[in-house]
């Protein structure tokens, strides 16, 4: 997940910015829906790379709807600017932790598949995650704790009962609106808003994983 404000601000700032975001996303989306994900390391690359992208333009768009023309003088402050990049792997830990829940969710649902393995194969995946992006400089103070809270979670998930709709994402909607640096005032004024724009934009990506997880060969039934 990229980390360099400069990157943030050019996304906020520049439409043109935003839509090759965008853009870039979709194409590899596109390309990534050719293919079945047929191993775990597809799988946790599927989760890497969408979490991630729910994560950011799902930050950056409620930020830049609600600062509107005023993001130049936002982003002279180093408070605000450091409020954003906690905010931001704050909402990814949210989004890694209601996609890793879905797909285990997924492979439950087959009728061979055993809980034990779920268990196994999904806290695996969630560690490796973790462990590759570690403790990033510029995500605050409650990074540890909030990625133990994922951790437990899964835990705790009874993978037979997660259901193949929006049940799932309940933590990354909730997230944004907890962490986004916006005044609490105008939280209020947007929540169901931005808890609904959250929840659309994983519609497409639950179709994706649906469609082209090849279940039996991820458990290697």
């Amino acid at each position: 997940m990229d980390s360099t404000p400069r990157r943030l601000i050019d996304v906020l700032l520049n439409p043109a910015a935003l839509w090759s975001l965008l853009r870039e996303y979709f194409n590899f989306s596109r390309l990534r829906r050719q293919q079945a994900i047929t191993d775990r390391a597809g799988l946790k690359e599927f989760i890497q790379t969408r979490a991630s992208f729910v994560a950011q333009t799902s930050l950056y768009g409620y930020l830049r709807t609600r600062a509107g023309m005023r993001y130049p003088e936002l982003f002279d402050d180093d408070f605000f600017v450091n409020s954003i990049n906690i905010a931001k792997w704050q909402v990814w830990l949210a989004c890694l932790s209601d996609l890793t829940v879905y797909a285990g969710g997924l492979l439950q649902r087959h009728p061979q598949s055993d809980k034990g393995n779920i268990v196994e194969i999904m806290q695996q995946l969630l560690d490796e995650i973790l462990q590759e992006t570690g403790i990033p400089s510029d995500a605050g103070e409650k990074f540890s704790q909030s990625a133990d809270h994922v951790r437990q979670r899964l835990a705790m998930t009874d993978w037979s009962a997660v259901t193949d709709d929006e049940q799932a994402f309940s933590h990354s909607p909730t997230a944004l609106v907890e962490w986004a640096p916006v005044v609490d005032e105008y939280k209020q004024m947007d929540e169901d808003i931005v808890l609904n724009s959250v929840r659309f934009r994983w519609q497409e990506i639950r179709q994706d994983l649906r469609k082209f997880l090849d279940v039996e060969k991820v458990l290697d039934l």
